[in-house]
């Protein structure tokens, strides 16, 4: 029933679409921030919480994970316990000189 300057389904539609991305937008945008800022905060030396600095043993890694509280000290000393295991088999598979 509009004529000549009414706004249609379509364009209501458009502006809709375009409301959304546009908040979508600024909430990423606010997450990376976040993101940046925490990892700032915390003294890390990786970029948006990636992988760990080169050059960290797998012991160093598990140990700052627990620091940071990803895991629990149940999870921690399992994995703690592995990787004692893992570190004598392989350093006895080493010292062999076949």
């Amino acid at each position: 029933m509009f004529c000549c300057g009414g706004m249609g389904f379509l364009d209501l539609l458009s502006m809709l679409i375009g409301t959304v991305l546009f908040l979508a937008l600024i909430a990423l945008a606010i997450w990376a921030l976040l993101r940046w800022l925490s990892g700032r905060a915390s003294g890390s030396p990786r970029p948006f919480g990636g992988f760990p600095v080169e050059g960290a043993s797998a012991m160093e890694i598990l140990e700052q994970r627990y620091a940071r509280g990803e895991i629990d000290q149940v999870t921690f000393e399992k994995m703690r316990e592995h990787l004692q295991a893992f570190q004598r088999t392989n350093s006895s598979s080493h010292s062999d000189p076949h």
